[in-house]
This record gives structure tokens, C-alpha cells and sequence, in this order.
């Protein structure tokens, strides 16, 4: 995965079941989206668009417990269609097990109308470079 980072669950993570929860789970997606766009995309691009996400695609496989941690991956995945844009999470536990799968479909729009915007290759450049 191109993008990285990693999260301890901390007592506000876990569930009844004594792992972490699966809306957390989806957070920490999120969480790992932002961080890339942040950390990879144009200042002037991330002034002008924000994301808004339409789908979200999750296997769950294992979990951890509190002060356990998850390595979280992150890429984009295939080419903009329009507006949208897919990306592929990955979380794995220290041995390097797969914990949590996820595909998510994202929607650019512009910040000013909060109307769609086509994914420009300027803007997808940053995101398909060495993948």
C-alpha cells in the first residue's frame, strides 16, 4: 500500500466484545483517506475539493484489543471516473495479519458549490505515481 500509518486501539475503541468496534473500523478508513489526500494532493487542490464518500466495501477478518496496534494501507485504486474516485484500505495486525479489508468510492466536490467535480489528471497525478 502506498500510504501508511498506524493506529493503537485505545478504551474508546473497544466494544462489548472487547475488540475494537467495527465503526471504528470505519473511522479509521476514513481517517487514513484524509491523512493521504493531506499528506499527498496540491495545497491549491486541497483548498478547492472535498471529499464526500458514497460507498464503502468492508470485509472484516480479525480485530485487535485495547493497546493493540493496526497498521493501516491505503492507495488509490483504478482511474477517476467522473467525480469518483476508488480506494483500497488495507489493516494488519504486528504479524502482518489481515485484519480489515475495505474498498471505498469517494466523490469530489467542489468546495465552494458542494456540486461534483470531474477528477482532473492534475489532481489524480499525486495519487497514481509509483503504484
Amino acid at each position: 500500500m502506498r500510504f501508511t500509518r498506524s493506529f493503537t486501539a485505545g478504551p474508546e475503541h473497544i466494544d462489548v466484545m472487547g475488540h475494537v468496534n467495527n465503526a471504528v473500523w470505519v473511522q479509521w478508513v476514513q481517517d487514513m483517506a484524509t491523512a493521504h489526500w493531506d499528506a499527498v494532493a496540491r495545497p491549491e487542490d486541497r483548498e478547492a475539493v472535498v471529499w464526500l464518500v458514497v460507498r464503502h466495501e468492508i470485509d472484516y477478518r480479525g480485530n485487535i484489543r485495547e493497546g493493540e496496534v493496526a497498521h493501516g494501507g491505503t492507495r488509490v485504486s483504478g482511474t477517476p471516473r467522473g467525480a469518483q474516485f476508488d480506494r483500497e484500505v488495507r489493516f494488519v495486525d504486528d504479524a502482518g495479519k489481515v485484519l480489515v479489508r475495505a474498498l471505498t468510492r469517494w466523490a469530489m466536490l467542489d468546495a465552494q458549490t458542494l456540486r461534483p467535480a470531474r477528477v482532473t489528471a492534475e489532481i489524480a497525478a499525486p495519487f497514481m505515481a509509483g503504484r
